[in-house]
């Protein structure tokens, strides 16, 4: 029950009941990534879109399909042997707005104390 009251009222969490309808009456399926991810295109071709497998992240899709699902390449990945690339780099879950996202050195934010103590020798510029 819950799961359909989050497909009506929500987008992030998987597909809507307007893309389920849609995917229903002109989805052709193409292929499943290996996180599940199922990718789909209508009649003609000219229309490429994934189902998440769990919530809406746009960052969760392999090189190969993503290649397909803009256009890049015309045959996905599930009807070749696609194999990455040594200079493509495996898939991470995108950390912007975590405890784990990425925080430069000095920032205030980083758990280690590696910012200079102040030590007033500092003069203020004046115009």
């Amino acid at each position: 029950m819950k799961e359909w009251l989050l497909q009506i009222f929500t987008w992030w969490n998987g597909q809507t009941m307007g893309t389920r309808f849609y995917t229903w009456r002109n989805g052709k399926r193409v292929g499943e990534d290996e996180f599940g991810n199922v990718y789909y295109t209508n009649s003609d071709g000219s229309r490429r879109w994934v189902i998440y497998n769990g919530p809406v992240e746009a960052s969760a899709i392999p090189t190969g399909w993503h290649g397909w699902i803009h256009h890049r390449v015309d045959t996905p990945p599930s009807s070749e042997s696609y194999k990455p690339r040594e200079w493509e780099k495996p898939f991470q879950k995108n950390h912007t707005g975590t405890h784990e996202a990425y925080r430069p050195s000095g920032s205030l934010l980083r758990p280690e104390k590696d910012r200079p103590r102040v030590t007033g020798e500092y003069d203020a510029w004046t115009p």
